[in-house]
């Protein structure tokens, strides 16, 4: 865990303890396992974002994904009748196709990946409003499917997404610091032309990277449409990809690529879910959530800039230092005032 990990986790337990002052709901069991699903279910796609964004890249149609798979997930189990886990199937492999389509667009056609996701967005709203006519996709009244209710169950009292979160953030911890994927995923993020000339194979990578975004996504949307019981296609998944990048922003992943910290993402989540927290218990309007979420995201992105800033700063000064070793030590402003 390195100091920005420990600083989020700070402020993590600094909002907590205010939030249970003012009221002490807040570490109620049932608030306590409501908060932890919430925070498994967009820990999934938090730390799916954080593999394009290490790239450089970002996945602007993660909330329309998770929509467009969730209404296809409930029609074919509740109205076409295929058993749940072929239906898992078949949206996980939508899922991942959806990915490999972003990735060869980005990497064989060169286009930017904002403006592929950008159209992912719509394009995947668009077909899953159409797929419905614009009606909410539910479960046929009083219809069991053995099984199903895996993906709602709680294990110990601790929903099963929070188990899910944790073997995926092992899986991509290790993936991202301490595999040779990883490194190249870093290397990209940091210099893409650098690293193709190194020999990366860089349109495979970044591919990848798209692949397990999607992946993940689609993992999430069958747990986004089992929690909520139906899906509205208009407004299921909306603006969960700020979410996603403000969770990710605030674990250290910058935005210019090449840093990043699953630890970090995770504390990210759980802060994110507890402002959400403190919105409810507090009576804040609901309709401040987007603001809420705008200020987190712009502080986040500033702070990681001065932070920026700062070590090149730092790192030109021990540069010169080294070069003369009789000049002076480097200060910061706050120690020439």
């Amino acid at each position: 865990m390195n100091k920005k990990d420990l600083g989020l986790l700070v402020l993590i337990i600094v909002v907590g303890l205010g939030v249970y002052l003012k009221n002490p709901l807040f570490l109620s069991p049932n608030n306590i396992a409501n908060t932890a699903n919430l925070i498994g279910l967009f820990g999934l796609f938090s730390i799916a974002q954080g593999f394009v964004i290490i790239t450089g890249g970002i996945d602007l149609s993660a909330g329309s994904m998770i929509a467009l798979l969730g209404v296809l997930f409930v029609d074919l189990v509740g109205n076409k009748g295929v058993p749940w886990p072929i239906a898992f199937a078949i949206v996980m492999v939508i899922g991942l196709v959806l990915g490999l389509i972003h990735g060869l667009l980005i990497t064989r056609l060169k286009m930017q990946p904002f403006v592929v996701t950008l159209c992912g967005l719509l394009i995947y709203r668009g077909v899953a409003r159409g797929y419905t006519a614009d009606a909410t996709a539910g479960f046929p009244f009083g219809s069991e499917y053995p099984g199903l209710d895996f993906f709602v169950a709680r294990v110990g009292g601790v929903p099963v997404s929070v188990y899910l979160l944790a073997v995926v953030a092992i899986i991509a911890w290790f993936t991202l610091h301490r595999s040779v994927f990883g490194r190249y995923l870093f290397a990209i993020g940091k210099n893409e032309e650098a690293a193709r000339f190194s020999g990366i194979r860089t349109g495979v990578i970044v591919t990848s990277a798209y692949i397990i975004c999607a992946g993940l996504t689609a993992l999430a949307a069958v747990f986004f449409a089992m929690y909520t019981r139906s899906v509205q296609p208009s407004s299921q998944g909306n603006f969960y990809e700020l979410y996603a990048i403000a969770a990710a922003v605030l674990g250290g992943f910058s935005l210019r690529g090449g840093e990043g910290s699953i630890v970090g993402v995770i504390l990210g989540t759980i802060l994110l879910q507890e402002l959400q927290n403190l919105v409810n218990l507090l009576g804040i309007p609901s309709s401040l959530n987007f603001a809420v979420m705008g200020g987190v995201i712009l502080i986040g992105v500033l702070v990681d800039q001065q932070w920026g800033a700062f070590r090149a700063r730092r790192r030109i000064a021990e540069a010169a230092r080294e070069r003369d070793p009789r000049s002076p030590p480097a200060t910061t402003s706050a120690e020439t005032q």
